[in-house]
């Protein structure tokens, strides 16, 4: 009888307000998670989040993760599994099960942390919302304690939104986050407000696949690619556009060639973020691992939410800490 490994179920997170970006609004979160469980009863654990702009389902992200009949292995995953949201989960539920298994926390089978895998804390982002100016402006005003702040733009007006949030926090450093709303008549003038608005860096202004004016104008503000950078196969392409890249479990496909292209991002040249979609506490906790290497952190998902789940990870004045190994690894 030919076996599945893994099991998987869809969960829904109401958020605190509604997300909006340049691509439309969710008020939900919904999450797929993975579990596999061993011979003596130890259960692995990993999250998902299947994203549209990808052509992702939860419907057919947990079909590749029932219909899976490969090893329950890491390397066996890369090969026989797409990167997305179906191999994120069940790399990260492997990685989770392998450190019950060890008895060693994940960071240390990993490599990452201080003496005994114990992960630093990390600053996060925490995202304002595409609005009004003046609406932005006062949800910047309203997280004094949050000194770094994540802008969703849209395009037109984003010089107002930018100059708005400035004003309202001259104290935080701000990430602008475009989410290919910009066309190429609106990349000199906005990334001049950005530079008057002082962004340490704009996120993804243009579309993925019409980026290559990036390499032909002088770039006063540093650019990260999000939605043209993936895996490590499109790295090289980044060169000469990009400043830096947004590393996601999700669109990597797991935290194993999450790694692996943070590395090969560092010699090419690239500065790191870390981000995820809007996801809870299990989808971040293995991204922290990652967060230890990166210029920016941007997992605010579960500050997002109205209810986290059991354990979750303790955030303090955007400061996240090390995960408890009840939530994963």
């Amino acid at each position: 009888m030919t076996t599945r490994p893994f099991t998987c179920r869809h969960e829904r997170f109401a958020l605190k307000v509604p997300f909006v970006i340049s691509r439309g609004t969710k008020t939900h979160a919904d999450v797929v998670v993975a579990e596999i469980r061993d011979k003596d009863g130890r259960t692995g654990r990993g999250e998902g989040v299947p994203y549209a702009r990808y052509g992702e389902t939860v419907e057919a992200t947990c079909a590749t993760i029932t219909t899976y009949q490969g090893p329950p292995h890491r390397s066996a995953l890369h090969d026989l599994v797409p990167p997305g949201a179906a191999r994120n989960a069940m790399d990260c539920a492997l990685a989770d099960l392998e450190a019950k298994q060890s008895g060693q926390p994940a960071a240390r089978l990993f490599g990452a942390g201080s003496g005994g895998g114990v992960l630093d804390a990390v600053e996060t982002a925490f995202t304002i919302s595409l609005a009004t100016p003046e609406k932005m402006a006062a949800a910047a005003r309203a997280v004094p304690e949050l000194k770094l702040l994540k802008l969703k733009l849209g395009g037109a007006g984003d010089a107002e939104r930018l100059a708005a949030v400035r004003a309202a926090r001259p104290d935080a450093r701000l990430i602008a986050d475009a989410n290919e709303a910009w066309s190429e008549e609106m990349l000199t003038p906005l990334m001049a407000a950005a530079e008057r608005a002082r962004v340490d860096v704009v996120e993804q202004p243009l579309a993925a696949g019409a980026d290559e004016v990036l390499g032909h104008i002088e770039r006063r503000v540093q650019v990260c690619a999000d939605e043209s950078a993936h895996t490590r196969a499109d790295l090289a392409s980044l060169v000469g556009r990009y400043d830096a890249v947004n590393i996601k479990l999700d669109k990597a496909g797991g935290l194993s060639e999450a790694l692996a292209m943070a590395q090969q991002a560092r010699q090419l040249g690239l500065q790191i973020m870390v981000g995820s979609m809007v996801s809870t506490s299990l989808a971040v906790a293995p991204a922290l691992i990652l967060a230890q290497q990166a210029r920016w952190v941007d997992l605010d998902g579960p500050l997002l939410l109205a209810e986290d789940r059991p354990h979750a990870l303790k955030i303090r004045d955007g400061w996240i800490m090390p995960p408890a190994r009840a939530l994963w690894g």
